[in-house]
């Protein structure tokens, strides 16, 4: 299984200190750094995803469960045991990119959205912005997105990783019509959470 090469850094540490104290103190005491090693391998696996290629959907960014469904607003709560790799919704022109400080609160509460450390991104997709934020949770401290302005990307297109659990809302326009419900479990890249809205469509 493919691996993120975010997890390298911790992956290092882990095997060094394992041989370390392997070497130095006895084998059985290395099995904690070991045990961390392969936690972190699994953590930051990233499979491949089938993305569907029908038009005029969105898919959802990340894997986790339904914690909010509005009409205009869906949010996904990732927990430790989720792929955390995060994915483009949809095929679309990045408009912007905004980093905002915040606090670490526990990310399926609702103050999170608005309080807690988060990036905010604007994708242009066929002329509607559809915006989602992606949001830092009580474990989870480290937003890695290095997306830009101007930047095209394709549905299901790798964007970052939101280390440790965390949240993910995605705002709709008018033009979109969420089909999730409550509770549903996500996978990212793959799962369908909006429609574009049809001329026949009168919701």
């Amino acid at each position: 299984m493919k691996i993120s090469p975010h997890a390298w850094p911790f992956a290092a540490g882990a095997l060094v200190l394992a041989l370390g104290v392997g070497a130095w103190v006895h084998w059985t005491a290395a099995v904690p750094a070991v045990g961390f090693l392969f936690f972190t391998l699994w953590f930051f696996r990233d499979p491949e995803r089938d993305v569907p290629q029908d038009s005029g959907l969105l898919v959802s960014p990340v894997d986790g469960t339904i914690i909010r469904a509005r009409p205009d607003k869906i949010s996904i709560f990732m927990s430790l045991f989720n792929v955390h790799v995060c994915r483009s919704p949809a095929a679309g022109r990045v408009l912007s990119v905004e980093h905002h400080p915040g606090r670490f609160l526990a990310a399926w509460k609702d103050e999170a959205a608005e309080q807690n450390e988060r990036v905010v991104v604007s994708l242009d997709v066929e002329g509607q912005v559809i915006r989602f934020t992606l949001v830092a949770g009580l474990v989870a401290r480290r937003i890695l997105c290095a997306l830009q302005p101007g930047q095209r990307l394709e549905r299901g297109e790798r964007i970052g990783l939101i280390r440790f659990g965390s949240r993910v809302d995605i705002e709709l326009p008018g033009g979109w019509v969420a089909g999730v419900k409550l509770k549903q479990r996500m996978t990212s890249g793959e799962t369908p959470i909006a429609s574009a809205r049809t001329p026949s469509d009168p919701r």
